[in-house]
């Protein structure tokens, strides 16, 4: 149906026309993959990854660059073959993102197998419990399962596309969400200190201007932010990571939940940093290839620091870029 003036005025009010078309887009290739078996999903999601191993792009180099700087001492053949298993991965996570945002919450959660450590997420009565999830497997159908559980409040940011379908998606089992701004931290302390569950995506670079220290993540210093080390300080609320693991051949998904490190509510800024990239990294090591390695987490550099996200798209000068930069050059 042909779009009139006055309806494309309304509805790209406050945004570009490229933006609005985007929108249009995006929206009609969620709802068109959402009816689809989580199988078909991921098969196109992994031809989708597939695609984008095969094309020189950034994505590609800039993961292959964090697999090497997590593994330096791997052979090239093997960090090349972990990158395009990590790709193909990215794109079932894609895929398989449409159906947890469409599809009623029970039939999502119905798609998980098994729960390991679940006895961490009981609360003591009185105190909420701040719960980690990384970009790591299905990082939407985690917040899902967490909102299922109890009250919960998500620090969400907001996205470029697509984010009041976001909104909704995370909201529909009843989760609230805070906004990465000053009120919203407070209203994560608020629900923390009535004993609600508060979920955080621990692994995202924060703003320059926002509470952060650079702390070790694969012997890297990694920019990390002090928020949870601030609200568990306040709240005495204790800290559990939580990551729902895609199991192969569609069979669905497993959630784990692990123990925060000792000393992430240290009142020193650096060992708290520390610990929660060590936790970070216990749940990496769960599974590997469905951790989000294209994402630039080492973007900002100390004071003096090389950049990390640069050079030629060669697989081989990804490789050396990484290892230089281990080397301390």
């Amino acid at each position: 149906m042909p779009v009139s003036g006055k309806a494309f005025a309304t509805s790209a009010a406050g945004r570009s026309p490229r933006r609005w078309w985007q929108e249009r887009a995006a929206r009609g290739l969620v709802r068109l993959l959402a009816p689809l078996p989580l199988a078909v999903l991921h098969r196109l999601g992994a031809a989708i990854g597939q695609l984008i191993v095969l094309l020189p792009n950034r994505q590609r180099r800039n993961a292959l660059i964090n697999i090497a700087l997590h593994a330096p001492q791997r052979p090239a053949t093997e960090l090349i073959r972990a990158r395009n298993r990590s790709l193909r991965e990215l794109g079932k996570t894609l895929f398989e993102t449409a159906l947890l945002w469409m599809r009623p919450p029970e039939a999502a959660v119905g798609l998980i197998r098994e729960v390991r450590g679940g006895e961490l997420l009981k609360r003591q009565p009185g105190r909420g419990l701040i719960v980690l999830s990384p970009h790591l497997g299905a990082w939407e159908l985690a917040g899902l399962y967490l909102s299922t559980q109890g009250p919960t409040t998500i620090f969400y940011k907001p996205q470029r596309l697509l984010d009041e379908l976001i909104v909704d998606a995370r909201r529909r089992a009843g989760a609230t969400l805070a906004p990465t701004t000053a009120r919203g931290i407070r209203v994560l302390l608020n629900a923390l200190e009535r004993g609600e569950y508060a979920g955080i995506l621990p692994d995202q670079e924060p703003r320059e201007d926002k509470g952060a220290v650079y702390a070790p993540l694969f012997g890297i210093p990694a920019y990390t932010m002090l928020l949870v080390n601030r609200l568990a300080r306040r709240s005495a609320a204790p800290v559990i990571f939580m990551i729902a693991e895609r199991l192969p051949r569609a069979q669905g998904f497993r959630i784990h939940c692990l123990k925060a490190p000792d000393g992430i509510d240290s009142d020193d800024d650096v060992e708290a940093a520390a610990a929660l990239n060590r936790g970070i990294e216990q749940c990496i090591a769960i599974c590997p290839d469905q951790y989000l390695w294209s994402y630039r987490r080492f973007r900002r550099r100390p004071s003096g620091g090389n950049k990390v996200y640069t050079g030629p798209l060669r697989d081989q000068a990804a490789i050396d870029r990484a290892r230089l930069l281990r080397a301390g050059n």
